[in-house]
C-alpha cells in the first residue's frame, strides 16, 4: 500500500514522524509531503531518513528549468501512484483550503488532484478547533467521505486542556490501513483472549508465564481493521489498547474464564490467544509469605480449561486454540485440536530464537480440522494475524460446504 503523508504546519508535527514508522509497520510505502510552515517543526531529512524516500516540500523544488517544470506536474503523478492520502497534522488552514478548494502549495493542489481515500487527523488550539469557521469546513470534509481522526482531549502546547491534541498515531495509522482493506469481517464478533494470566500465592508474588500478548494484540487489530466486533479478553500486559477495540481486563485463569464465558452468545469467533496458566495455588496466603530458610511447598490445582469449555458449547461457531510447543509442534496440535474440539489450532515453537514470546515476529504452523496442515514463514505478528484470519474464513467456507 502506498500513502501519501501530508504534515501540516503545527507543534504536532513532530508525531507525524513517528506515524511514519507505524505506516511502516503495517507494511505501507511512505511518500512524505510538507508544507512550508511543518518544515519550521520539524527537518524533512528527518522523513527522508525514517521512510527511505523523497519529501516533498513545495511546488517548484529544485532550481533548474528542467526541475521546475518537472516538479510543476509533480502532484498529478503524487495523486496518481498512491492509494491514500493521511494529512496530519491536518491544522485548522489545511481544513479551510480542503474544504473551499484552495491550492497554493503542494499539498493542497496534490489534495484537489487526489481521487483516492482521505484521513485527515487534526490538531490545533481548542478556540481554533470549536470556532464555528471549522466546524463548517469539517462538515463539508465529513461530506465528501473523508474519514476525520480525533482531535483527542488533553494537554495542549499552548497551555490550555481541551480538545485539540492529535490523535494517537497507531489509531491513525490503523484508520489509513482499514479504509483500503477488505473489510470481510464485517458483521462479525470476534472473541479473543490475550497475554498471559497470573496466579496468586499471597498478596506480592504469583505464578505466571513468558507471554508478551504481542500476538492476540495484533488479532485483534486486524480483526477490527477487517469490519469485525471485536472482544479482547487480556491478561496483564504492556501494550496499548488496540483502536477500536472493546478490551476486557483480567488477572487470573478464572477471571478469563468468566470473561470469555459473559461474552460468548453473541460471538462468532473464538479465539484463544492467551498463555492462560495450567495451575493455580490451592490455597493463596492473606499476608505476604516471608523467606526462610525451610524449603517450601506449593500445592497447586488445574485451572479452568477455557479452550475446552468452549469446544464444547461452541455451536457454529469457528473456534481457533493456540499451542506454544518446544517439541512435537504438529502433534501436540492435532492433540489439542482433537480433545479441545477446536476447528484450527496455530502452533509455534516457542523457544525458537526471534519469534514466539516477547518477539515482534512469529513463525506459525496451522492444524486445521479439514485435514490440512499450513505452515506461515516468519513474519510481523500483524502479517501473521491477516494470514491466520485468511485461512479461518476460508476454513470456515470448508466446513459449513460438509455441512
Amino acid at each position: 500500500m502506498n500513502v501519501v503523508l501530508g504534515v501540516g504546519g503545527g507543534i504536532a508535527a513532530y508525531k507525524a514522524a513517528e506515524l511514519a514508522r507505524a505506516l511502516m509497520r503495517r507494511g505501507c510505502t511512505v511518500n512524505t509531503v510538507m508544507t512550508g510552515s511543518a518544515t519550521e517543526f520539524i527537518q524533512p531529512l528527518t522523513f527522508a531518513a525514517l521512510t527511505g524516500r523523497k519529501v516533498i516540500t513545495g511546488l517548484f523544488d529544485g532550481h533548474s528549468p528542467e526541475a521546475v517544470l518537472a516538479s510543476s506536474v509533480e502532484h498529478i503523478g503524487v495523486a496518481q501512484e498512491n492509494d491514500v492520502l493521511v494529512v496530519a497534522p491536518a491544522t485548522a488552514d489545511l481544513l479551510a483550503k480542503f474544504a473551499h478548494g484552495l491550492a497554493d502549495d503542494f499539498l493542497s493542489t496534490l489534495y484537489l488532484a487526489f481521487t483516492g481515500p482521505v484521513v485527515l487527523a487534526p490538531a490545533m488550539n481548542t478556540n481554533m478547533w470549536e470556532h464555528a469557521a471549522t466546524r463548517t469546513n469539517l462538515a463539508t470534509l465529513r461530506d465528501r467521505g473523508h474519514r476525520i481522526i480525533g482531535p483527542d482531549s488533553g494537554d495542549l502546547a499552548c497551555g490550555t486542556v481541551g480538545p485539540g491534541r492529535l490523535a494517537e498515531v497507531e489509531a491513525i495509522a490503523d484508520a489509513a490501513v482499514a479504509i483500503l482493506r477488505k473489510q470481510d469481517l464485517s458483521g462479525e464478533t470476534v472473541v479473543l483472549t490475550a497475554g498471559p494470566t497470573q496466579e496468586a500465592i499471597d498478596p506480592v508474588r504469583y505464578i505466571s508465564n513468558r507471554s508478551s500478548g504481542k500476538m492476540g494484540y495484533a488479532l485483534a487489530e486486524a480483526a477490527a481493521s477487517r469490519g469485525a466486533r471485536v472482544v479482547l479478553v487480556s491478561g496483564p500486559v504492556h501494550l496499548p489498547p488496540p483502536s477500536g477495540v472493546e478490551v476486557v481486563t483480567v488477572r487470573s485463569a478464572r477471571e478469563m474464564r468468566d470473561a470469555v464465558m459473559a461474552n460468548l452468545e453473541p460471538a462468532t469467533i473464538l479465539i484463544k490467544a492467551a498463555a492462560v496458566a495450567d495451575y493455580h495455588v490451592t490455597e493463596v496466603a492473606p499476608q505476604k509469605l516471608k523467606k526462610t530458610a525451610a524449603r517450601v511447598t506449593l500445592d497447586l490445582d488445574p485451572t479452568p480449561d477455557i479452550l475446552a469449555e468452549v469446544g464444547a458449547k461452541k455451536g457454529d461457531r469457528l473456534l481457533i486454540g493456540f499451542a506454544a510447543e518446544t517439541q512435537n509442534l504438529v502433534a501436540e496440535a492435532k492433540r489439542k485440536m482433537t480433545t479441545k474440539n477446536a476447528d484450527m489450532v496455530v502452533a509455534n515453537l516457542v523457544n525458537q530464537a526471534g519469534t514466539g514470546f516477547e518477539s515482534d515476529e512469529n513463525e506459525v504452523t496451522l492444524v486445521l480440522r479439514t485435514g490440512e496442515t499450513i505452515h506461515i514463514e516468519r513474519a510481523s505478528k500483524r502479517d501473521v494475524a491477516h494470514q491466520i484470519f485468511d485461512q479461518a474464513l476460508r476454513l470456515r467456507l470448508a466446513l459449513h460446504a460438509k455441512q
